[in-house]
Order: C-alpha cells, then structure tokens, then sequence
C-alpha cells in the first residue's frame, strides 16, 4: 500500500484482541520515533515501551481505564522534560560534536539559543517540551500504520497517577500521552469498519 492506502486504513483502534505485535515491527516504529524531528533537535523527551501485564493492569486501575491499556500489545509512554538543565543541554552538545567529529566548542554560538531554555521557568519549558512530545507521536502514528499495526492515541488519563506508577517526576519527566500498540478487534469495536470522517480538502487547506 502507499501512504495514502495507509492513512486510510489507520484509524484510532478503540478496542484491542491482545494479540502480540512482532518485536521487528515495534523496534520500526520506535526507530521511525526515534528519528523524528524536534525544536534544535533536542529531543527533551522519553518514550517508555511498557509490555508487562501487571504494569499495564496498574496502569488501567490507577491511572487510565481505557481497554486499549490492557488489551493492547505494547504501551508507549510519552514523557517530556520538565525542565531543560544546562545538564541536558551540555549533552546535546557533546552528542554532536562525538557525531559529528568536531570540537564542542565549536558549538558555543548553538549551545547559547538554549539559555533562555535553561534560565526559564519549569511551567515555560513544560509547555514547550510538551509540544515537542506530540511531533513523534504523529511520526509513529504514521509508522504503525506502515507496519499494518493499530496505534490509538491516549491523552484521557490521569497524568500525576501515571507518574507516580512510573516515577517520572523524580526523572524530571511527566507522561504527556500514551500511544497503544496492537490490533484491532472488529468482532467488538464497532468502528472498525466504519467509514474516516475527514474534512473535505476544499474545507481545510487554504491557498494565498
């Protein structure tokens, strides 16, 4: 299929059939994540693949009680910084020049655009940091669909009790939203087959 094919296909899964999703197809979509682009590149979040039954039971009692959690093959955990240390920014730095093969302190000009990131207050830099999480998330909202893998995007949950689960806020993290990975059960789900609802192109783009 191309892309297209694919977009088509995808839709938000609302009810899973707990069938595993082969660790090649995962380990694409992460990689796919992994790759996705964000603001300098920074990349000032954390993505947790959760498997573990009783975690995800947990999960679904405490903090989400959406049946995706459970019946699903894998949880995506999408974290964002809370802060952005000059820590995480120092490493940045490091990163590149070892990848680059250049001096870090060649990087001193690049290395300042973040002060004003670093200096800035934990509710600023979490706004910002969230609105990077939601880049990769759409990059593997895209990838699962190459793959022929559901993925339904989760944003209905109670994010301090999902922190305190996982222990985020001690990582200077905070889950943000959730991707479940599996496949569909249309036996249950009544909008499995049911056709996308999409604005029409004429009603969305508009052209200067």
């Amino acid at each position: 299929m191309n892309l297209i094919e694919q977009l088509n296909w995808r839709y938000a899964a609302k009810r899973m059939n707990g069938t595993k999703v082969p660790q090649e197809k995962v380990d694409r979509i992460l990689e796919a994540i992994r790759l996705a682009p964000t603001s300098f590149g920074l990349q000032a979040f954390k993505v947790i693949d959760i498997t573990d039954s009783a975690l995800r039971e947990r999960i679904f009692n405490e903090a989400c009680q959406q049946p995706q959690i459970k019946e699903g093959s894998n949880v995506l955990v999408f974290a964002a910084n809370r802060k952005v240390t000059a820590e995480i920014v120092d490493d940045y730095m490091k990163l590149i020049a070892a990848t680059r093969e250049i001096p870090v302190d060649s990087l001193n000009r690049f290395r300042a655009a973040f002060d004003s990131l670093v200096t800035d207050s934990e509710e600023r830099n979490l706004a910002w940091t969230t609105c990077q999480v939601y880049i990769p998330l759409g990059v593997g909202l895209v990838a699962a669909a190459e793959e022929k893998v559901d993925a339904t995007p989760i944003e209905g949950f109670d994010s301090a009790a999902l922190d305190k689960i996982l222990g985020l806020e001690e990582q200077n993290l905070a889950s943000i939203t959730i991707l479940a990975l599996g496949y569909r059960d249309e036996s249950v789900d009544r909008l499995a087959s049911a056709r996308k609802v999409r604005k029409s192109a004429r009603d969305l783009f508009v052209k200067l």
